[in-house]
C-alpha cells in the first residue's frame, strides 16, 4: 500500500470506529456487528504498526470505547477499567497460551469464564456496604450510577461474612431474555422502536434517570473480577470469586479452572453449543491467567491486560425457509422487503422475520421464492439474511419482483440518485406513512401522547385522525366509539393531549416528522432560529449554518415547508395551543420566578425537562451554564461538579429541589409532569 493510501485508510478507519463506538456505548444502537467492528479494529492495528507515523495518540486502538453520559457525575476509577483483547481464532488463543507458558513459571493455571453480553459495572464496598457503582466510562473515569445499581435485585446493599473493609469488584449488568422480550413488547405497544438486543437494553436501562423504572426493567448482575492490584490476600482469581460468593455477591458459576490448551478448547466447544440454552446473552469465552501474582507480573498494555484474552463466538446462524416476502412502507416512505420465515431458534429468541434491506441486497443474495436462507444475529443484533443455500432451491423457483408501486397506496415508487431504497412519494396520502407519522408524533420523545399502534390504527380506520391536529379535535364521544375503550381510557388520553401542550418547541419540531430531522437536529434548529416562522422563512444557506444540518437535511426542510398542507397543519396545531417558539409557554402559572435566570443540574424527583418547564411557567428563564447573571443553581442529586465550582467562584446561591419548590405557589406541584405517562403501557 502506498503512503498516501495508507494515511487515507487509517483516517477512514479511525472515523468509522469512533462513530460506531459512540453508537454502541452511548446511543445503545450499534450499526455493525461485533465481528465487523473487531475486523476493522484489527485492520487499523496492522496499518498503524506498518505506518507508525500516522498513529494518533487517541486512536481507537489506544483507548477503550466510552459510555460517559451527560446527567451523571463522572468519578475516577481506582484502577484503569480496560477492555479485553478479542479474537475469533482458536490459533490466536493457542498463541496466547504459548506466550504464557514461555513467560511464566511452571505450575500456573487458567480460569475460563463465559463472556457476558451486557454492560460493565464496577462496585465498591466499604465496611460491608455498597458505597459506589461506576460504569466503565472511558476506562479512566466512569459515570456514577450508584442509586441505579441499588435498584438491581441481586446486587446486595450489605455484605455478610468475613469481607474486606474496602474493596472493589467488577462485572456485567445483564438483561435476561424474558425481561428483554417483555420490555420490547411494551415498547412496540407504545409505538416505540424495540431495542436491538439485550445488551443495548441493559445499557440503556442502567443509565435511566428514573430509578424506579430501572428497578422495573428486570436487570441482573454477574461479577467476575477483583483487581489483582487491590492487595487482597488471594492466591488465585478463582479463590477471589469463591470468597466474593461467600460475602453474598453474585458471581459467575460457569467458570472452570484448567491447565492446558486442550482443556480450554473443550470449554469453548461445550459453551459454543450450550450457550443457546442460557437465559441471558453471551458472546464468547474469557481465558484468564488464574494466579494473581502472575496477573500482576504480566500487567497491561495501554488498552488491555496481558493476562487475559476473549475468544468470541462466530455469529450464530440458522438455516430456515422463506415462507413469503412483505414490502413494508415506513414513516418516511421507504419501502423495505421483509422475509417471513419458518420460525427458528437463534441467540435465545425465536426468529420469524428478517429484513432483506432493499432491492439491491435482494439481487446480491440472488433470493428466489421459497429459498432456504441463512439467518444471522451478528453480535446479537436484529436478524438479517446473509446467504442462500442453493442446494435446497426448488426447481423452477423464480426471483420475487420488487414492487413498482407502493404496496399500500399504489403510487409509483421513486428512487433518488445515490439512494439504496425505493420510496413512496405520497407522504400525505399513503395510509402507512400517515399512521407512521401519527405514531411518531405521539411518541415519548416527541409529544408523549398516550396512543400506541393499536390506537392509531383504530383512529385511522374510523376516519377520526389523518393528521396530528386531528387528535386534538377528538371528542369524548368519538373516543368512546373505539373498540375496548371506556370513559377512563378516553379521559386518560385527553389528559395526555392536555399535558402535551407543555412540550417545548424543539420537541414539537421533532414531532412534525420532517425527514432526516432527528431529535438532536431539531433541538439545534430550534435554538438557532427560535421560532417556527424563522425556520420556515430560512433559506438554504441559513439552514446550512446550523450545527448538524447538511445539504440533505436543509433540502428536506425546504421541501417540507414549501408544501402548503404543512403550513395549514402548523396553524391548526398552534390554534390548539402547541408551542412553536423557544420559551413560548401557556399562560404563566405565576410570576414567582420573574426576572430570575436559573441553571438546572442533577437528578430530581421528576424529569429535568419537567423542572425546566416549571421554571418557565412561573416566569423564570432557563440557562445551560453558570455565569455572573445566574440567580441560582437548582441542584438535584449528583449535580455537575464544574457547575458547583463555578457557583462557589462567582458566589451564586445553590438551592435544593425542596428549597426551590418553596418559592412557588402551593399548587405548583400539581402542574402537568411530562413523564406522567412514560411508565404506563398503553391499555387499549
Amino acid at each position: 500500500m502506498e503512503r498516501s493510501a495508507a494515511k487515507a485508510r487509517i483516517e477512514e478507519l479511525v472515523a468509522l470506529l469512533r462513530e460506531n463506538s459512540r453508537r454502541y456505548y452511548v446511543e445503545n444502537a450499534p450499526t455493525m456487528s461485533d465481528y465487523e467492528f473487531d475486523t476493522l479494529m484489527h485492520e487499523l492495528e496492522r496499518l498503524e504498526a506498518e505506518w507508525p507515523e500516522f498513529k494518533l495518540a487517541d486512536s481507537p486502538t489506544q483507548r477503550v470505547g466510552s459510555d460517559l453520559q451527560k446527567g451523571f457525575v463522572q468519578r475516577p476509577h481506582r484502577y484503569p477499567m480496560l477492555s479485553l483483547a478479542n479474537t475469533y481464532s482458536i490459533s490466536e488463543v493457542e498463541e496466547f497460551a504459548a506466550r504464557a507458558e514461555k513467560t511464566l513459571e511452571a505450575g500456573f493455571s487458567y480460569c475460563c469464564e463465559l463472556k457476558f453480553d451486557g454492560t460493565a459495572i464496577c462496585l465498591t464496598y466499604r465496611d460491608g456496604k455498597l458505597y459506589r457503582a461506576l460504569t466503565r466510562g472511558d476506562g479512566v473515569k466512569g459515570d456514577d450510577i450508584t442509586e441505579n445499581a441499588k435498584r438491581i435485585s441481586n446486587i446486595p446493599h450489605t455484605l455478610k461474612g468475613d469481607f474486606p473493609a474496602d474493596f472493589e469488584i467488577r462485572g456485567e449488568v445483564l438483561m435476561p431474555y424474558s425481561a428483554f422480550d417483555a420490555l420490547n413488547a411494551e415498547r412496540e405497544d407504545a409505538g416505540e422502536p424495540p431495542f436491538a438486543n439485550p445488551r443495548n437494553a441493559a445499557s440503556g436501562s442502567l443509565k435511566l434517570l428514573d430509578r424506579e423504572e430501572v428497578a422495573r426493567r428486570g436487570l441482573i448482575c454477574t461479577l467476575y473480577h477483583i483487581p489483582a492490584q487491590s492487595g487482597l490476600e488471594f492466591q488465585s482469581h478463582d479463590e477471589a470469586l469463591s470468597a466474593a460468593e461467600s460475602w453474598g455477591l453474585p458471581v459467575s458459576h460457569e467458570r472452570r479452572v484448567v491447565h492446558s490448551i486442550g482443556e480450554i478448547k473443550e470449554y469453548i466447544d461445550h459453551w459454543d453449543t450450550q450457550r443457546k440454552f442460557l437465559p441471558f446473552a453471551t458472546d464468547g469465552i474469557v481465558i484468564k491467567i488464574n494466579e494473581m501474582s502472575f496477573q500482576r507480573a504480566l500487567g497491561f498494555t495501554a488498552k488491555v491486560p496481558r493476562w487475559a484474552v476473549a475468544y468470541k463466538f462466530k455469529a450464530e446462524q440458522a438455516l430456515t425457509p422463506i415462507l413469503s416476502i412483505d414490502y413494508q412502507v415506513g414513516r418516511t416512505g421507504a419501502v423495505t422487503p421483509v422475509a417471513n420465515l419458518q420460525p427458528v431458534q437463534l441467540s435465545g429468541t425465536v426468529v420469524k422475520r428478517a429484513t432483506l434491506v432493499n432491492a439491491d441486497q435482494m439481487a446480491a443474495l440472488d433470493i428466489h421464492e421459497g429459498d432456504w436462507v441463512y439467518v444471522e444475529k451478528g453480535g446479537e443484533i436484529i436478524p438479517k439474511i446473509t446467504a442462500v443455500e442453493p442446494s435446497k432451491r426448488r426447481p423452477g423457483a423464480v426471483r420475487p419482483a420488487f414492487p413498482a408501486v407502493c404496496p399500500d397506496c399504489g403510487t409509483p415508487l421513486v428512487r433518488e440518485e445515490d439512494e439504496a431504497k425505493w420510496f413512496c412519494p405520497n407522504s400525505d396520502g399513503c395510509p402507512m406513512q400517515i399512521k407512521g407519522e401519527l405514531l411518531h408524533f405521539t411518541g415519548r420523545k416527541a409529544m408523549n401522547i398516550l396512543a400506541g399502534e393499536a390506537t392509531v390504527e383504530q383512529l385511522y380506520n374510523l376516519g377520526l385522525a389523518r393528521t396530528p391536529a386531528d387528535l386534538y379535535d377528538l371528542s369524548l364521544s368519538q373516543l368512546l366509539t373505539l373498540d375496548g375503550w371506556k370513559e377512563k381510557s378516553a379521559r386518560r388520553f385527553r389528559a395526555s393531549l392536555e399535558a402535551s401542550l407543555d412540550v417545548p418547541f424543539d420537541r414539537v419540531l421533532f414531532a412534525l416528522g420532517i425527514r432526516f430531522v432527528g431529535e438532536t437536529t431539531a433541538r439545534e434548529i430550534a435554538v438557532h432560529f427560535g421560532s417556527i416562522e424563522a425556520v420556515a422563512a430560512a433559506g438554504r444557506e441559513e439552514l446550512l449554518a446550523v450545527p448538524d444540518v447538511g445539504e440533505v437535511i436543509a433540502d428536506s426542510i425546504l421541501a417540507w415547508f414549501a408544501d402548503q398542507r404543512h403550513t395549514i397543519e402548523i396553524e391548526r396545531l398552534r390554534a390548539h395551543g402547541l408551542r412553536f417558539a423557544m420559551g413560548e409557554a401557556q399562560a404563566a402559572a405565576s410570576d414567582a420566578l420573574a426576572g430570575k435566570t436559573i441553571v438546572v443540574s442533577g437528578v430530581f424527583s421528576v424529569s429535568r425537562d419537567a423542572m425546566k418547564d416549571l421554571i418557565s411557567k412561573h416566569g423564570g428563564k432557563n440557562s445551560g451554564s453558570v455565569s455572573g447573571k445566574t440567580s441560582f443553581l437548582l441542584a438535584g442529586e449528583n449535580p455537575g461538579p464544574e457547575k458547583l465550582r463555578k457557583c462557589e467562584e462567582l458566589g451564586v446561591p445553590i438551592l435544593s429541589e425542596e428549597a426551590f419548590m418553596a418559592l412557588l405557589p402551593e399548587d405548583a406541584a400539581e402542574a402537568p409532569e411530562p413523564r406522567l405517562f412514560d411508565d404506563e403501557p398503553t391499555l387499549f
